[in-house]
């Protein structure tokens, strides 16, 4: 990760740390970095919240002043950007979203020419402009200075996109929808409405400063209650830009990124379709989503936390389903980035077309408790490596007795450790975390203060 790039674009305060100034200059490089040889089109959207405006005038301004034209997809969701691109020919993209932060982060995301992240090698050249490593680029003057063009049609060709994908009516079905008051707000009821569902949709009052406030995939528990009081047969929760969706069974029970890589893999695999018999996920996910796809004979893949990095090993490895725990889900086929959209009428599509419920697809899976703590620390590589916390690792290890796992990272954005124990029971987790957290803190690693 870069100064200010990491693994899901540029992302900060606005304002604070990610100001006008940074968008504006991102807006002039890209433009010039596309625009050599020939006149850029680059294509932005946008998710609800009230600084997303702000940055959007300035990387139009950015862009345009670079001699690029400029698409403007207005409030969106991430992955119909990635869409836009790749059917429409366009340089790239941009997204200006902090996903499941709070409405007063915001991000840019950049999407190449493919819909996918941009490489590093690119975002590096941006953070030395933007640090004034390198020369001034250009302004385009005359008649090759950009233009902004409104392109609310590529969003609804998006949406035409979705509504295709779908394999079976959904009358007679009564589906919940958690927009979390973000780029769903208008999108995922017209899908549901189109395919014939009765919809029941809750978070779809974007106001600007309430983006997953108490609503979405961040907090799941609205959604659950939602379903069980209104005898909903589904429901699906999305984040701020529609990137990632978990789900709740028609019992109210959440259905996390886990569980739908597991109920879609093994769809899949009966109809000949899973291409390298292998699902993708990250080491995030549960020993009991590890120990059902053993089960269900799919081999299993683990990268480091990203869906950049689940994307990057299903193109180079050539798998057709990844994902997060967290619900970004990839199905490689239709699109190159999670989409919480297509997650939800591909889950629509296991249930109907296998006559069963949510809950009953899951039920194969026996998810292990999981605690997982964040442990502030002086040097993460210290604390990681020291020799007392990887002997607390070994006998927390020792413990499990093979039936279970435990997990140290770093974060890659806070001076944090975090600590995660899976076992068959919760207390043994506890006692694990609990004691590489205490060898820590006699070790004297733990930051004062936290």
């Amino acid at each position: 990760m870069g100064k200010y790039f990491g693994t899901d674009g540029f992302r900060g305060e606005a304002n604070v740390n990610l100001t006008v100034e940074h968008a504006f200059k991102v807006g002039r490089y890209v433009g010039y970095y596309y625009g050599r040889g020939h006149k850029a089109k680059v294509v932005i959207g946008k998710d609800t919240r009230r600084s997303s405006y702000m940055f959007e005038y300035a990387l139009a301004a950015g862009l345009t002043a670079s001699g690029a034209d400029v698409y403007l997809l207005h409030v969106t969701t991430t992955p119909s950007v990635a869409y836009v691109i790749r059917s429409e020919g366009f340089d790239c993209g941009i997204m200006i979203s902090a996903s499941h932060n709070p409405y007063y982060d915001n991000g840019i995301k950049l999407i190449n020419g493919n819909g996918e992240k941009m490489a590093d090698e690119v975002t590096d050249q941006i953070e030395k402009y933007l640090d004034g490593e390198t020369p001034e680029v250009p302004y385009a003057v005359r008649d090759h200075i950009g233009r902004t063009i409104d392109y609310a049609a590529g969003r609804n060709r998006y949406i035409g996109y979705l509504i295709s994908l779908a394999t079976h009516s959904y009358k007679g079905l009564k589906i919940g929808l958690d927009c979390a008051n973000g780029s769903t707000w208008m999108i995922a009821k017209s899908v549901f409405d189109a395919l014939g569902a009765e919809t029941y949709v809750i978070g779809n009052q974007p106001d600007g400063t309430n983006i997953n406030l108490n609503c979405g995939s961040t907090h799941i528990e609205q959604l659950q209650a939602y379903v069980k009081e209104n005898g909903l047969d589904v429901g699906f929760a999305f984040d701020g830009d529609a990137d990632r969706c978990l789900a709740v069974d028609e019992k109210g029970n959440l259905v996390d990124g886990d569980l739908i890589l597991y109920i879609y893999g093994t769809y899949m695999k009966k109809r000949d379709k899973l291409a390298t018999n292998t699902i993708v996920s990250t080491v995030m996910s549960n020993f009991g989503f590890g120990k059902a796809l053993e089960a269900a004979g799919i081999d299993w893949l683990q990268t480091q936390v990203g869906d950049r990095f689940v994307y990057e090993c299903m193109r180079s490895g050539g798998h057709m389903l990844g994902g997060e725990q967290s619900g970004h889900i990839i199905f490689s086929k239709y699109a190159t980035t999670g989409d919480g959209m297509l997650t939800a009428i591909k889950l629509m599509q296991a249930m109907l077309d296998q006559k069963q419920t949510l809950s009953k697809l899951a039920e194969p899976v026996h998810l292990y408790p999981q605690v997982l703590k964040n442990v502030h620390v002086a040097d993460k590589d210290e604390a990681l490596h020291h020799p007392d916390v990887q002997a607390a690792l070994k006998e927390a290890e020792a413990a499990l007795q093979g039936n279970g796992r435990v997990l140290l990272r770093k974060s890659g954005t806070e001076p944090v450790i975090r600590v995660m124990v899976e076992a068959q029971d919760l207390p043994l987790c506890n006692q694990c975390v609990d004691g590489i957290i205490a060898a820590m803190e006699k070790a004297g690693l733990v930051k004062e203060g936290y």
